[in-house]
């Protein structure tokens, strides 16, 4: 082996280690993109809500708007993706609303009026927190919380069912993990071999035991709808699919008008569509 050979074999692995070893702080560059300011508040679309925080094991502080009905009607932990804050998701909460679905979004870590800085495990802890505050200081019947992940948020949502009892779980827009979609981006893909799974929601979905409904628009130029189609694949019955015809990512709402709302509706209280 010839002396430059041998330097650039060397040069390799040392790029290939280092993108290794600091791959996680560049994942979370471009996978949080948190706001703090408020676009609007639950009062301009006239919801009546109450501002609530919470802690998180590790001592953050959550804040979130809670959306009250009858008791008795099943609530929504709404887990919302990796951009913005909860007030860019109040249209999406009025639709829940209007099918009778009781809601709490909350902001992650580093997020809207959350404390600290958003990570995987972060995340986690904060859906944690959600959920053991609608138990515990609200005191919800497992049976009656439904987790709903869109995007990044369904990562989320899917952590909670596999550590927590539920209704039943709605994930919308999901990705199988990180390492796949690093492979659908020109800037990762020829690296994407060497990076882990992480967010790996191919490999959990199959462990969770409740009612599963999986949303995904057609058009999504985000996420592959394939990768839709695989989550729904690798999930356990009872599950099912509702495809949103013309949808991108973050129009599925809008673009599946009634339909949507009342597919999710309908899966909320009677746990099939």
């Amino acid at each position: 082996m010839s002396l430059k050979v041998f330097y650039l074999i060397c040069l390799i692995l040392v790029l290939a280690g280092s993108f290794y070893i600091f791959y996680p702080r560049i994942e979370n560059f471009f996978v949080f993109f948190p706001e703090a300011s408020f676009d609007a508040i639950p009062n301009e679309l006239n919801l009546r809500y109450e501002d609530v925080y919470f802690p998180t094991k590790d001592g953050e502080k959550l804040h979130g708007w809670f959306f009250p009905l009858e008791k008795e009607s099943p609530i929504i932990l709404f887990c919302h993706g990796n951009a913005g804050n909860i007030s860019h998701r109040l249209e999406n909460v009025a639709l829940l609303l209007d099918q009778k679905i009781q809601v709490l979004i909350f902001d992650y870590r580093g997020y809207g009026k959350s404390s600290g800085s958003p990570s995987e495990k972060g995340l986690y802890l904060d859906g944690l927190a959600a959920y053991d505050y609608l138990t515990k200081r609200r005191a919800f019947s497992a049976n009656n919380i439904i987790l709903f992940g869109r995007s990044l948020g369904a990562a989320v949502a899917i952590e909670i069912s596999l550590r927590r009892e539920i209704r039943s779980l709605i994930i919308e827009g999901a990705f199988t993990s990180t390492k796949e979609m690093a492979g659908t981006m020109v800037l990762f893909y020829p690296f994407s071999y060497l990076i882990p799974a992480h967010y790996n929601n191919l490999e959990k979905i199959p462990r969770i035991r409740s009612p599963k409904l999986v949303i995904h628009g057609t058009e999504d130029e985000i996420v592959p709808f394939l990768m839709g189609r695989r989550l729904f694949e690798a999930a356990k019955e009872p599950k099912y699919f509702f495809s949103v015809n013309g949808a991108s990512h973050n129009d599925t709402f809008v673009a599946g008008g009634d339909k949507y709302a009342e597919t999710i509706g309908k899966f909320s209280y009677h746990l099939q569509i």
